[in-house]
């Protein structure tokens, strides 16, 4: 076996020794950081759902009393997500809908929709957007209070023509040289009431089912 030869082969070895050894700790790490990851991710979305729905107003898990929702027309999904069903004492509470806003400044808006039992908005919550920092993103909670404008109203106390931002006749505000994101949020809020009104029912009996068979395993 020649120089070069052996060159080659001891690069070979020790690149194969180095790669088994660079697997194996990736491996370890995410075998010992998976349930935190998952813990911590669990904990997230708790609070994320107990900022719409306190937990004081519900006495059921959130993360484990869900429907699985499906509609483009009205929520803007384009599959599957989960639904959360909020109830007291078997007493149906409020929903908590996924919704998107497909028509945001850059690109789609994704929420959280509270509605209560009796149809009126308990809160929404921006979960991912790409608005314009300074502009659209207005939308969050951490930068401005404009969100919260939402809570307490209804498709009863408010006319369907004040579903807009004021500069289209509505009556919520728009952001100042940013027009297009709260637009885009303002309408996305009015077709998931839409949606609620029409699936009232049937997403209050599908949470109720998963709540009276929780109850037969914990006894």
């Amino acid at each position: 076996m020649n120089t070069l030869t052996q060159s080659i082969a001891r690069n070979s070895f020790s690149l194969g020794v180095f790669s088994i050894f660079t697997v194996g700790l990736i491996a370890l790490t995410y075998v010992l950081t998976q349930q935190r990851i998952i813990e911590q991710v669990r904990a997230y979305e708790v609070k994320a759902l107990n900022e719409i729905i306190p937990e004081e107003q519900h006495d059921n898990d959130l993360l484990s009393t869900l429907v699985m929702v499906d509609d483009l027309p009205l929520l803007g999904l384009d599959g599957q997500h989960k639904a959360y069903i909020a109830f007291d004492q078997s007493t149906p509470i409020a929903a908590i809908l996924p919704v998107w806003a497909p028509d945001g400044y850059n690109g789609r808006i994704s929420l959280l929709v509270g509605i209560r039992n009796n149809g009126e908005l308990a809160a929404v919550r921006v979960i991912t957007h790409r608005e314009t920092p300074g502009l659209g993103d207005a939308i969050d909670t951490k930068v401005s209070d404009w969100i919260h404008q939402f809570e307490g109203l209804s498709l009863d106390n408010t006319e369907s023509h004040a579903w807009a931002v004021k500069k289209d006749g509505g009556q919520f505000d728009q952001f100042t040289g940013a027009t297009i994101t709260p637009r885009a949020i303002v309408t996305a809020v009015q077709r998931s009431l839409v949606y609620f009104r029409a699936h009232r029912e049937t997403l209050f009996a599908e949470g109720n089912k998963q709540l009276q068979a929780r109850g037969k395993e914990t006894h």
